[in-house]
């Protein structure tokens, strides 16, 4: 069975930060609404929507306000955002081991693919608009053993999945946080990844093909 690896985006192998919080400055002027660009963008994880109504945008104007972001997003954002250190590396090393990469994102899937566009980084799978346990899905269809990212989020997707939970701390939550959620291996960011990875490639295969063994019917 081939490694596969799943890998977060935001703050995991980007940093969108500075054009998230201009788009969400532009949707702010645009719509009247009392949204913090510079808070939303320190807080990256949640889906957009679920954003929105923490602003206090009614309902009815949610999806509106979700469909500009989005429109606005590859002018603004894309431009401005820089590779988090050794995100290309990892992914390069999942690639050298045999292995498999899927990047599961809450990002808009359109715009997600655009990010990896710009940094040529080829992955083997891309799935958008997952959030925390609904990520486990994705995960489990490509029997990734293991997750890698920055929020807890991301560690109960990957509790979801059966797969072991690997987070970096440059997103929102701290070592103490993505402990106590559950993360199995801390790392400050990703540039230990690669090392870690060669050294626990063999144990990753075998816990891959147990999960897939375990999900076929009987």
């Amino acid at each position: 069975m081939p490694l596969t690896i799943g890998f977060d985006l935001d703050m995991t192998l980007i940093d969108p930060r500075p054009g998230m919080a201009a788009v969400m400055e532009a949707v702010r002027a645009e719509s009247g609404y009392p949204i913090d660009g510079a808070h939303f963008a320190a807080n990256l994880g949640p889906p957009l929507d679920v954003s929105f109504r923490g602003y206090g945008v009614p309902e009815e104007d949610v999806p509106v306000l979700v469909a500009r972001f989005r429109a606005l997003y590859p002018e603004i954002v894309i431009p401005a955002t820089v590779a988090l250190p050794g995100a290309a590396e990892s992914l390069d090393a999942v690639r050298e081991l045999g292995g498999t990469t899927v990047v599961v994102t809450g990002k808009y899937r359109a715009n997600a693919a655009l990010h990896l566009a710009a940094f040529d980084w080829e992955v083997d799978h891309l799935f958008g608009e997952l959030w925390s346990t609904g990520k486990a899905e994705a995960l489990k269809l490509h029997g990734a053993s293991a997750y890698v990212g920055d929020h807890v989020g991301d560690v109960r997707g990957a509790k979801a999945a059966g797969a072991l939970s690997v987070c970096v701390v440059t997103g929102p939550c701290d070592e103490r946080e993505l402990v106590e959620a559950g993360a199995d291996v801390v790392m400050p960011d990703l540039t230990g990844f690669p090392a870690w990875l060669r050294e626990n490639a063999d144990r990753l295969r075998a816990t891959g093909r147990a999960a897939l063994e375990a999900e076929r019917p009987a």
